[in-house]
């Protein structure tokens, strides 16, 4: 009898399977979002750029072992300019085009859509994600030379072309004019929320902008002066004024969201990273208020710098100061400092910018000092020194400006790198144990010479051989 019960219990299961075909609607997550909001998508966009500007990663970002402001104690790899054995470049590009360039994309896609959006809201948006895009597609630029543009992010695509740098790089300036247009701050951007640069001042994405406009027009100044000169003229009245226009991405207390160098030095617990001795020699020798700002003491209490490419005991040398590796510490896309040097280098060149190039290479100085929690007497003194006056500090005005950009741009190794190769300044030594030469870009990574072998060839012959010392079409000198 319970045979015959069980039976008839599992008849209408049998029953109702027969009759259903077609099973897929069983897959479907009703649950779930089918597409993630564009604001989502934006912030979180600008959110991992941000994370790899900042990330002291070994596998992602050596630059500041490049520029020497920073030195290792024990693995010398990367400082060494070994970046193939962690295939460095393969996760720079990996992140920046899936990570980045890909949210931007999705976001835009999603605002097209929306039949509801105001006109002008939707045009502010569009264009604000278009700024961020041109902001990243310069960075792919300057670090590998030609790079997939017109066909990338296309996921049926997966042979993308390589297109010509300064074609590139002549679009994007086109795509910054167009966006700067058709940005109206009578109508609303981002939710406060979604953009962590701005809060939702379109104003001040105008600014932004022009600033970075501003910026790439400098980065074609040895390569194409008309061009260069053209662009810089166009952006300069509307660009930033002072350090209040900064775009700086503000990170939060607590994890996830916290600042990638408190997860790599404090959560992590590394004892890799110190002072690089060329940098600290120079800010004692300067007497820069910003040492104490930048750097710790060891534990003798002295300031030391270590030797780059070579073994450094992490008790003897300086170390970062504990502030930039704080949960909430911030990261600077772009900022009113470095401007100001690009506004003195423009007068120099003669560019129709306002101010002299001595005032611009002052407020430069002394907003990056300010920046980093400095006084005004302090900046004032510094710059009052005959070893840092315009009129008296050695060299032609391009060592000038070069070398106290070096210095200003600390803990922003990216720029850092594109400045020591655009203006030859300063002239670094070769780290001890060094496996190429000064390294001006990146090789491209080893997934697009297997997956994509016919336009890796190509692009690699036009720019005159994938090597990390063969120089890019704007750095010609």
């Amino acid at each position: 009898m319970k045979k015959l019960l069980i039976s008839l219990s599992i008849l209408p299961v049998l029953f109702i399977a027969s009759c259903t075909k077609d099973i897929t609607s069983y897959n479907k997550e009703t649950k779930r979002a089918s597409s993630a909001p564009a604001g989502t998508l934006f912030a979180n966009a600008t959110r991992n750029l941000s994370d790899n500007l900042a990330s002291a990663s070994v596998n992602l970002n050596p630059f500041r072992f490049i520029v020497k402001h920073w030195a290792m104690t024990t693995y010398q790899d990367e400082a060494q300019f070994d970046f193939s054995t962690r295939n460095i470049s393969q996760s720079w590009w990996g992140s920046m085009y899936r990570d980045v360039l890909t949210d931007y994309k999705e976001a835009a896609k999603n605002i097209n859509a929306d039949a509801f959006m105001d006109a002008g809201e939707k045009a502010n948006k569009l264009a604000i994600i278009d700024i961020m895009q041109a902001y990243v597609f310069a960075d792919l630029v300057t670090s590998f030379g030609d790079i997939p543009y017109t066909q990338a992010l296309d996921p049926a695509n997966v042979y993308p072309v390589y297109d010509d740098a300064k074609t590139v790089y002549s679009d994007l300036l086109s795509r910054l004019s167009a966006d700067i247009t058709a940005l109206d701050d009578a109508s609303a951007g981002f939710a406060s929320s979604e953009d962590r640069l701005y809060r939702g001042d379109v104003a001040a994405w105008k600014k932004f902008a022009n600033t970075l406009k501003f910026k790439l027009g400098m980065i074609l100044a040895d390569s194409d002066n008309a061009t260069a000169k053209s662009n810089v003229e166009a952006a300069d009245a509307e660009a930033f004024e002072s350090s209040d226009d900064d775009a700086i991405f503000g990170y939060l207390g607590s994890t996830p969201n916290t600042n990638p160098l408190y997860v790599d030095i404090v959560l992590g617990g590394r004892g890799d990273y110190v002072a690089a001795k060329d940098l600290m020699d120079t800010l004692i020798y300067l007497n820069d208020p910003r040492k104490p700002l930048y750097f710790s003491k060891n534990n003798s209490g002295n300031y030391v710098g270590g030797v780059v490419g070579q073994g450094n005991t992490y008790a003897s040398t300086s170390r970062p100061a504990d502030a930039i590796s704080q949960a909430e510490a911030s990261v600077v896309f772009l900022d009113y400092a470095e401007l100001e040097f690009y506004r003195a280098e423009a007068k120099e060149r003669g560019f129709a910018v306002t101010g002299t190039a001595e005032e611009h290479y002052n407020n430069g100085i002394k907003a990056s000092i300010l920046a980093w929690g400095g006084l005004a007497a302090d900046a004032d003194g510094y710059i009052a020194q005959p070893k840092v006056a315009y009129a008296t500090a050695t060299g032609n005005w391009k060592t000038k400006i070069g070398f106290q950009k070096w210095i200003a741009l600390y803990n922003r190794p990216m720029d850092g790198w594109l400045e020591i190769r655009r203006m030859d300044v300063p002239k670094l030594s070769l780290p001890v144990g060094a496996r190429s030469g000064f390294p001006v870009r990146y090789q491209y990574p080893n997934n697009e010479q297997q997956l994509n072998p016919a336009n890796y060839t190509s692009a690699a012959a036009k720019i005159g051989g994938d090597e990390v010392e063969t120089k890019l079409f704007w750095d010609v000198n």
